[in-house]
C-alpha cells in the first residue's frame, strides 16, 4: 500500500492526475503542458512504430502517387492535343491516311551510335541523323499532294517531332511511376514526383510550341536566321540567295568594302538546315578561303535565371547547339585555316526558344546585328572575306 501511495504521490506532483482534488489551481497551467508533452511523445512514438513496420512509407507512397499520377493526365491530355493539331494540319494539307503518318512518327527513335569507340563518332552521328531526318520527311511527303508546299512540308515534320518529343516525355514519366509502384519502391516515386514540376514546365513548352509552328510564325530559335536576313538587307547585294546545300542558302554582299557571306536555314519553312556544311561547300573556292578573316556566328542561347531575355553576349567559338556534327564542321576548319570565330548568341528562356518569338527578342536580335557589325569592323580591313551563319530554325523567316 506504501509503495503504491508513492507512485501516486510522484505522479501527482508531475501533474499526472490535473484534474485531482488535491491539485490547486495554480498547477493546471504546468500540468496542461506536460499533458501536451506526453500526448507529443505518444504521437512520436506511433509515428515510429509505424516507420518501423513500413505503414507511413505505404501511406507517403500512395500520396506521391496521387500527386504525380494528376500531373501525367495534364501531360496526356497536352499530348492529344498535340496528336489533334498534326492530324488537322495533315487533313488540310490532302494528307493520305493521317493516322498511320502520326502512329508512325509518335513514337518513332534513333540509337546513338557506339561511344566505346570514338574514331569517327562524328560520322557515324551524322549519319544517323540524317538518315532519321530524312526518313520521317519521306513518310510525311509521301503521304501529302506532291502540290504541296515546301514549307508546309518542313512545318508539318516539325510539328510531329513536337508530338514525339511530348509522347516520350510521358511515356518515360509513366514508366517510372508504374515500376516505383509495382516494385514498392517510394524512393523512385518520390524522384518521379520532385522532377515533375520541371518536366511539366517542358512539355507545357513543347504544347505551346504546336501552336506557333501549325501557324507557321517564327519562334525564338529563329533569332539566328532573323539576324542573318536583317545583315543581309542592311548591306549591298552582290547576289542573291540560293541554295548550296539541302535546306540551307547563302548570299555574297558588300559590306564596309567587305566581301559578307551570309548563310542560313532555307526559310520560311522549320528547318535549321546544315549550316556546317554550307561552310565547308563554301570554303572549296579558293578565293573565299585565302581571304577569309572571320566566321560569326549567332545563334539563341539559353538565359540564366535572373537574366532579361534579349539581351546579347559576344565570345569566341562556334554558336550552334548542333550534337556536333555541323559544329564541328566549322572548327576544324577555322582551325586549319587560322580564321578566328566569332560568336554572338541572344539569350532566352527554354519556353521562349521554342514559343512565338517576343518583342524583346527581336530587340535582341538588333542589338546581335549591331555587335556584328562592330566585329567585323574592328576585327577585319577592307578586301577581306567574312562568313556569317545565322543559326537556328527559320520558320516564317525567308530569304533576304
Amino acid at each position: 500500500m506504501t509503495i503504491h501511495n508513492n507512485i501516486y504521490n510522484v505522479l501527482l506532483i508531475h501533474g499526472f492526475f490535473p484534474f485531482s482534488s488535491n491539485t490547486s489551481t495554480t498547477e493546471t497551467g504546468s500540468s496542461l503542458a506536460t499533458w501536451i508533452i506526453a500526448l507529443s511523445i505518444l504521437a512520436s512514438t506511433i509515428m515510429s512504430m509505424l516507420a518501423f513496420l513500413g505503414i507511413s512509407q505505404g501511406m507517403q507512397l500512395r500520396i506521391w502517387k496521387n500527386q504525380v499520377e494528376s500531373k501525367l493526365r495534364i501531360i496526356e491530355g497536352y499530348v492529344r492535343e498535340a496528336e489533334s493539331s498534326a492530324l488537322e494540319l495533315l487533313k488540310s494539307s490532302g494528307a493520305r491516311n493521317p493516322q498511320d503518318v502520326v502512329a508512325r512518327v509518335k513514337d518513332f527513335f534513333m540509337i546513338g551510335p557506339v561511344t566505346i569507340e570514338p574514331i569517327d563518332i562524328i560520322r557515324r552521328l551524322e549519319s544517323i541523323i540524317r538518315t532519321g531526318e530524312v526518313h520521317i520527311e519521306r513518310i510525311v511527303k509521301d503521304s501529302l499532294p506532291s502540290s504541296i508546299s515546301e514549307h508546309i512540308l518542313k512545318n508539318t515534320v516539325t510539328l510531329l517531332s513536337l508530338l514525339n518529343a511530348l509522347n516520350t516525355i510521358y511515356k518515360y514519366l509513366r514508366h517510372l511511376l508504374l515500376l516505383g509502384v509495382k516494385s514498392k519502391n517510394a524512393m523512385l516515386v518520390a524522384q518521379v514526383w520532385m522532377m515533375m514540376p520541371l518536366y511539366l514546365r517542358i512539355a507545357k513548352a513543347y504544347r505551346e510550341a504546336v501552336n506557333a509552328v501549325s501557324k507557321g510564325i517564327p519562334i525564338g530559335d529563329s533569332a539566328g536566321p532573323l539576324a542573318a536576313y536583317k545583315i543581309a538587307m542592311e548591306s549591298k547585294p552582290l547576289s542573291k540567295m540560293k541554295e548550296i546545300v539541302k535546306d540551307t542558302v547563302y548570299g555574297e554582299y558588300n559590306y564596309e568594302d567587305r566581301r559578307l557571306i551570309v548563310v542560313k536555314a532555307k526559310g520560311p519553312g522549320s528547318t535549321v538546315g546544315r549550316p556546317g556544311e554550307a561552310v565547308e561547300k563554301l570554303l572549296e573556292d579558293t578565293t573565299i578561303a585565302s581571304s577569309l578573316a572571320a566566321i560569326i556566328t549567332i545563334d539563341a542561347a539559353l538565359k540564366f535565371e535572373g537574366e532579361e531575355t534579349g539581351t546579347i553576349a559576344e565570345g569566341i567559338g562556334v554558336a550552334m547547339g548542333d550534337p556536333g556534327p555541323e559544329k564541328i564542321r566549322i572548327e576544324r576548319l577555322a582551325s586549319k585555316l587560322r580564321v578566328p570565330l566569332y560568336a554572338i548568341v541572344v539569350k532566352m528562356s527554354m519556353e521562349e526558344a521554342i514559343n512565338a518569338i517576343t518583342q524583346n527578342i527581336v530587340e535582341g536580335v538588333t542589338k546581335a546585328v549591331e555587335k556584328a557589325k562592330r566585329i567585323i569592323k574592328e576585327s577585319t580591313r577592307p578586301g577581306d572575306t567574312i562568313i556569317l551563319v545565322g543559326v537556328g530554325n527559320s520558320i516564317g523567316v525567308g530569304q533576304a
